[in-house]
């Protein structure tokens, strides 16, 4: 009988649309080898499934959610009102705003509803994975360690990038 591995990361999505830029959590969260699952639920089309999720999210095992969402982007703030667990909220583009709207609708909580906020799109789906890396490496000193590999693997990839430009001393 084949031993089910635990998941501690939920990447949550308000619509399949949302998983082309979502793919950038799941790419780093498989480099680092952290458990996920992906959900697709809606703050709006589906409110039953998305209150389902975030109270048994934390007795299933999950240790920080992200969640993608366009447009109006309620989905992070609900499932956060719901949950004691970090809820990391990428707002995505999928309106004529560029995703103004959904950065605004997710950085926007009242007060006692945390949303961390990453950036718009693709940079923030990559580090909401690195934001959920970090908590999760607090209590983890193995992940801690890959963690820190990464870190200075990007500091090579700049030190290498720097070789390949000329400069002209004045």
């Amino acid at each position: 009988m084949e031993e089910k591995t635990a998941v501690f990361v939920s990447v949550v999505m308000g619509s399949d649309s949302n998983l082309p830029v979502m793919q950038e959590t799941i790419r780093i969260l498989d480099t680092f080898g952290i458990p996920y699952e992906v959900f697709l639920t809606s703050a709006h089309r589906s409110p039953e499934r998305t209150s389902s999720f975030a109270r048994t999210a934390a007795q299933r095992g999950i240790k920080v959610i992200i969640v993608g969402a366009g447009a109006a982007a309620h989905l992070a703030g609900v499932i956060a009102s719901q949950t004691i667990l970090p809820v990391i909220g990428v707002p995505l583009e999928a309106t004529s705003l560029m995703g103004l709207d959904a950065l605004l609708s997710t950085v926007q909580m009242p007060g006692g509803i945390p949303v961390a906020t990453m950036a718009v799109g693709r940079a923030g789906a990559k580090n909401a994975a690195l934001l959920a890396i970090r908590i999760l490496s607090l209590d983890d000193e193995g992940l801690r360690e890959k963690l820190q590999a990464y870190i200075q693997d990007m500091v090579r990839d700049i030190e290498k990038r720097q070789e390949g430009i000329i400069c002209r001393k004045s």
